[in-house]
């Protein structure tokens, strides 16, 4: 498996649109447990593929919620929303950064697991919120999106300063010791 390289926010690619998937065949499942290596190598909970510069309706989810694997969801299609619940957010696109969204608390999502078969989940808390979350990137949308003018500013100057700071370091020389 590869680990994938992570779109990092302000990057345009990360607003692009993805397609649906029109055959699970090994290629796109090659896709899928190289997402799952690239999210667990980061420590992430979800990966949307537009993420990874693959831009298809695929979304992997980590173990994090009551079935007993983790999820992978392509072409997932929001059939029904319910309740309202605030949590913080981050992103693996965005690092370092957190906010309090608004999302629904309850949702159920038709999609196509790993073999192509139908798949209907309910979902609640922490996987519903993933999910929400995961399935914005594929329509090209971020967290921040949801947040003020003033707040983007904020986010966009840390990320900025973070940027600067890395690559910084990236090309500073260490002598050996």
């Amino acid at each position: 498996m590869t680990i994938l390289k992570i779109l990092q926010y302000p990057d345009k690619k990360l607003r692009i649109r993805a397609q649906p998937v029109k055959e699970i065949n090994t290629n796109i499942q090659t896709i899928v447990d190289n997402m799952f290596e690239t999210m667990y190598d980061k420590e992430g909970i979800g990966l949307a593929a537009t993420q990874v510069n693959i831009p298809l309706q695929i979304i992997v989810i980590s173990n994090i919620h009551k079935y007993d694997h983790p999820l992978v969801l392509i072409n997932p299609i929001i059939i029904s929303k319910n309740g309202e619940k605030k949590v913080e957010e981050g992103c693996l696109s965005i690092p370092q950064q957190r906010a309090i969204i608004t999302r629904s608390e309850y949702i159920t999502v038709n999609a196509l697991n790993y073999f192509g078969k139908k798949i209907k989940i309910t979902a609640d808390s922490l996987l519903s919120i993933c999910i929400q979350h995961e399935m914005d990137h594929l329509i090209g949308k971020l967290f921040i999106d949801y947040l003020s003018l003033l707040k983007k500013i904020y986010i966009r100057k840390k990320i900025k300063k973070l940027a600067k700071k890395n690559d910084f370091f990236s090309k500073k020389k260490y002598k050996k010791i």
